[in-house]
């Protein structure tokens, strides 16, 4: 069953934190079980993504940049909720990511200790807000984009990024156990590639995926495995 994800849920922003809410800096670094070529290995495309992320001739910058966000955010949102009964406030009592223990802030800068399913919730549901929002999102001929959007779709990114790192670093064992392996590290390899292509993630942001983001992001070589299952 897929997760719903609560809209009513308060909008807040986000800022990181390299400590525990206690003060404590976060445990030594684990063993990256997602960086094991017998995992980075498997993808469902056996195609260079650097070619589906360029912008087309044809194509309005803006209209590309909304279509290719608002496809991350649901393929994102559904890749959660695959693992989203293993993310609890018992299991993931902070959004962790490697060595890197995100935070909410609300309007007034108050900080708020939220669990990662918590975050996860206030992510999807701002997200959800901004896209179908016809002023920011437009979808009818000849409506202008307004001046603010290129902003909101880095906002987008960044708050989608911190979803697939903790994807990556709290629940691979999850997604492997699911056989889902190859449709993430697909994923988290396009979106990379979009990213980079039009700048809308500071490299400081994600440079604490910087290893599996040059293995996923490269073209795959013929060792890779094209692992989709039928059933």
């Amino acid at each position: 069953m897929l997760r719903l994800f609560n809209l009513s849920s308060p909008v807040m922003h986000c800022r990181k934190s390299k400590t525990k809410p206690n003060g404590k800096k976060p445990p030594a670094e684990e063993k990256k079980q997602y960086l094991e070529p017998e995992f980075t290995k498997i993808r469902v495309v056996d195609f260079d993504l650097k070619e589906l992320v360029v912008l087309p001739r044809e194509i309005d910058l803006n209209e590309w940049l909304a279509s290719n966000t608002t496809t991350f955010f649901n393929l994102i949102n559904l890749q959660y909720s695959t693992i989203s009964e293993f993310c609890t406030g018992d299991t993931c009592q902070a959004m962790t990511a490697c060595n890197t223990i995100y935070y909410w802030y609300d309007e007034r800068g108050k900080k708020t200790k939220c669990t990662a399913p918590q975050y996860v919730d206030f992510v999807m549901s701002l997200c959800q807000k901004l896209v179908t929002d016809e002023e920011i999102f437009p979808t009818k001929y000849g409506k202008e984009f307004p001046n603010s959007f290129e902003s909101l779709v880095k906002k987008i990114c960044r708050y989608l990024f911190h979803v697939l790192a903790h994807l990556y670093w709290a629940h691979f064992k999850e997604t492997v156990a699911l056989d889902l392996q190859g449709h993430l590290n697909t994923l988290y390899a396009h979106f990379i590639v979009f990213v980079r292509e039009f700048n809308l993630v500071d490299p400081k942001e994600t440079c604490i995926m910087d290893d599996l983001s040059e293995i996923l992001s490269s073209a795959p070589s013929p060792s890779s495995q094209n692992h989709v299952t039928e059933r």
